[in-house]
């Protein structure tokens, strides 16, 4: 008996006339000719659906899980134009080049023996032979963005620079600028007529320092009256607090390679240059340079690859059942 409603049931899925069956194999989304199933976006979701049993409100919980379920559909919809892509320039991934990217895997996860390996794979949800096959897709996939999106991909100097900013203002705390000074020394007695002509010649000077090409540090050791003129007139990097108000001021208030105007304090008049500005806390440019590039070089990629995916969507057929 019990054989028998074996039999029917598995006569009722083949046909799919039941409900049920039609429940678990309902279709997601139809692109080009290829179905996506329910159960593969509920499938696709899982790691994150777990993350909603904390969440008690029902509401919220019903609107993140409808949010993942498209988020999960959209990457199921991309992957199926990507390989509707690959077939069409007709990409393909040897054997060997599968058994290299295993061997890599196998490798950075510091399995010894095959067997380790299979049971990684199988505590993962893959036997040997689909994780071959999800391999040889990634590395298909890896090519053509290389193809129609790698040559998109460039990060210049400026780009740099401009991330280490962000990064330095989100990350540093108060900022702190490395300055050079030359002084044109004023004597605390001096008239009037005096400090006027100081002024005119520390005026002269920052004309000087500005022309194109001009060694600010070598000016400084030849012009300065101050005691750091030894030193190409070097401040070093100093914070808000530290330096007289008048001197402060202009030092933060000065882009990067920026010549001030001659600035009054009790030694005299100074003509300032800002070398370099930074967030306290916060290690080099140069230090951090090859983290920025790379994490540039990632978000433009997915940026470029969004995109490129876009345009595959608006040429291909793609309809959303659920």
């Amino acid at each position: 008996m019990k054989t028998k409603l074996g039999v029917i049931a598995a006569a009722a899925l083949l046909w799919g006339g039941g409900a049920r069956a039609e429940l678990v194999d309902r279709v997601a989304a139809v692109v080009n000719r290829d179905i996506i199933t329910l159960s593969e976006v509920n499938q696709r979701a899982a790691p994150e659906l777990a993350r909603l049993a904390g969440e008690k409100d029902a509401r919220r919980r019903a609107d993140a899980r409808a949010q993942m379920m498209k988020q999960a559909l959209d990457v199921l919809i991309a992957e199926k134009l990507i390989e509707a892509e690959i077939r069409e320039l007709g990409m393909t991934v040897s054997p060997s080049e599968v058994d290299e990217a295993m061997a890599d895997v196998r490798k950075q996860n510091g399995m010894e023996t095959q067997e380790q390996f299979e049971q990684l794979l199988q505590r993962e949800g893959y036997t040997l032979k689909s994780y071959r096959e999800f391999l040889g897709k990634q590395i298909a996939r890896g090519r053509l963005m290389q193809m129609k999106v790698g040559p998109k991909v460039k990060v210049s100097e400026e780009d740099l620079k401009a991330a280490y900013a962000q990064y330095a203002k989100l990350e540093g705390g108060e900022a702190e600028v490395h300055a050079r000074h030359i002084l044109v020394s004023v004597d605390p007695k001096a008239s009037p007529e005096q400090v006027e002509a100081a002024q005119k010649k520390a005026q002269a000077i920052a004309e000087e320092a500005r022309r194109p090409g001009m060694d600010f540090a070598a000016l400084a050791k030849a012009r300065s009256e101050g005691p750091s003129a030894e030193d190409g007139g070097d401040l070093g990097f100093f914070r808000r607090g530290v330096m007289v108000p008048a001197f402060e001021k202009t030092a933060f208030a000065l882009k990067e390679g920026e010549v001030s105007e001659p600035i009054r304090t009790n030694f005299g008049w100074h003509v300032l240059k800002v070398e370099e500005r930074r967030a306290v806390g916060v290690a080099p440019y140069e230090e951090l340079r090859a983290k920025l590039e790379q994490q540039l070089r990632q978000d433009k990629t997915e940026k470029y690859i969004d995109q490129y995916v876009q345009e595959l969507r608006q040429k291909s057929s793609v309809e959303v059942k659920i």
